[in-house]
C-alpha cells in the first residue's frame, strides 16, 4: 500500500512538474511566425472560432493552453472584432493583448479634391475592405440615412484620405466625409469676407466648386473667385465651362461645341443665370476659403494659357479677352 501510495504522489509530482513546464513553454514561447500574421476577427466569433482562425494562419498555439492562458488574462470575452496585424515572435500574452485592446489595422481610401460624387461610388464599390450596402440607394435615402437635409449627393463629401478598419461600412465612411465637410464649410462660413453675394454654405459650396473645377493652381483660386463673385453682383452669366460638362452627364465625350453651349440644362451657366442648383464637385477647404475671400480687382474675364501651365490670364474688359483668347486659345498672334 505504501508503495502504491509512494508511486501514485510521484506519478503527480512529475504531471505537475510537466504541466508546469508545459505552461511555461505555451506562454513564453513567440508563436507568430515570419514578420507578421494578418487575423480577421468576425462578429459573432467564438473563442473556439478564433482559435481555429489562428491555427489556420499558422500561428503555433496549442488550443488547451491557449484558452488556459486567455482565462488567466481575462481575455476569453474581451477580444474586439477586426483586422489584426500580429507581429512576428509574438507570445501568447503578447497576441492576446492586441486583440484585447482593439486596435486592428487600417485601411485607407482618397477621395481627390474636384471628383465628382459618380467616382466616389465607383471608389467604394472598387474597394473590398468596406461593407458595401449601398446597392440600390437613391440619393434622397442615402442623404437621409447620413443625417442630411439635403436630397443631393453632389459636393457635400469632404475630399481627403480616410482611414478605416476592415467591414467598415461604406455609409458609415460617407457620414464621416459629409460631417468633415460640414466642418470645415461651417468654419469657413465663419471668417467670410463681408458683402458676398452668397447666401448660405451651400451657396458658397456650389461657387467653391466651379472654383475647384476651373484650376488646380492654388494661387489662383481668390483671383477666379472675384471673377465669379463680381458676375454674380453685376447679374451676369457665369458663363463657366465646367458646369456645362456637369450638365451634360454621359452625353460629354470630351468636347464642348458651340451646340453644346447653347443647350439648356440646369447646370449650363451660359443659359441660365447664378448659381447652378448643387456643387459639380467635391471642393477642397483652399476653393472653400477662396471662395468665401474673393480677391479684389476688376477682372471679369479668364482664359487658358497655351503653355499647359493650368493657369489663366485675366482681363477686365471683353476687348482684352477677346485679344487673350486669339493669343492661347485661337492660337492668332
Amino acid at each position: 500500500m505504501y508503495k502504491i501510495l509512494v508511486g501514485i504522489l510521484l506519478l503527480l509530482a512529475i504531471t505537475a512538474s510537466w504541466s508546469w513546464n508545459a505552461y511555461q513553454t505555451a506562454r513564453n514561447t513567440s508563436v507568430v511566425p515570419g514578420e507578421h500574421v494578418a487575423i480577421d476577427i468576425k462578429k459573432g466569433d467564438s473563442f473556439e472560432n478564433i482559435t481555429s482562425n489562428l491555427i489556420a494562419q499558422n500561428v503555433q498555439i496549442k488550443p488547451f493552453w491557449f484558452k488556459i492562458i486567455a482565462l488567466q488574462e481575462k481575455a476569453t470575452k474581451k477580444i474586439k472584432i477586426g483586422e489584426y496585424d500580429l507581429k512576428g515572435g509574438m507570445t501568447v500574452p503578447e497576441l492576446l493583448a492586441v486583440l484585447v485592446a482593439g486596435k486592428p489595422r487600417q485601411y485607407a481610401i482618397t477621395f481627390p479634391e474636384g471628383w465628382a460624387f459618380k467616382d466616389i461610388l465607383q471608389e467604394i464599390a472598387n474597394n473590398p475592405n468596406l461593407e458595401h450596402t449601398l446597392a440600390n440607394t437613391d440619393y434622397p435615402t442615402l442623404m437621409s440615412k447620413i443625417g442630411a437635409t439635403l436630397n443631393h449627393p453632389e459636393g457635400v463629401f469632404f475630399p481627403d484620405t480616410y482611414f478605416f478598419e476592415k467591414n467598415t461600412s461604406d455609409l458609415a465612411l460617407l457620414k464621416r466625409a459629409y460631417d468633415r465637410m460640414q466642418t470645415v464649410l461651417n468654419e469657413e462660413w465663419d471668417k467670410k469676407a463681408a458683402n458676398l453675394p452668397l447666401k448660405t454654405p451651400y451657396e458658397a459650396l456650389i461657387l467653391a466648386s466651379i472654383v475647384e473645377k476651373e484650376t488646380g493652381a492654388k494661387t489662383e483660386r481668390p483671383t477666379i473667385a472675384g471673377v465669379f463673385t463680381r458676375r454674380l453682383e453685376i447679374g451676369m452669366l457665369l458663363q463657366t465651362d465646367p458646369t456645362v460638362i456637369y450638365g451634360m452627364g454621359d452625353n460629354y465625350k470630351g468636347n464642348i461645341t458651340l451646340k453644346d453651349l447653347h443647350t439648356p440644362t440646369a447646370y449650363n451657366t451660359y443659359t441660365i443665370k447664378g448659381l447652378p442648383p448643387t456643387p459639380i464637385a467635391l471642393p477642397g477647404r483652399d476653393a472653400i476659403t477662396a471662395t468665401l475671400h474673393p480677391e479684389p480687382g476688376n477682372n471679369l474675364y479668364f482664359v487658358a494659357r497655351s503653355d499647359g501651365s493650368g493657369t489663366h490670364i485675366f482681363s477686365a474688359s471683353l476687348k482684352d479677352h477677346n485679344a487673350a483668347v486669339d493669343t492661347h486659345q485661337r492660337n492668332k498672334n
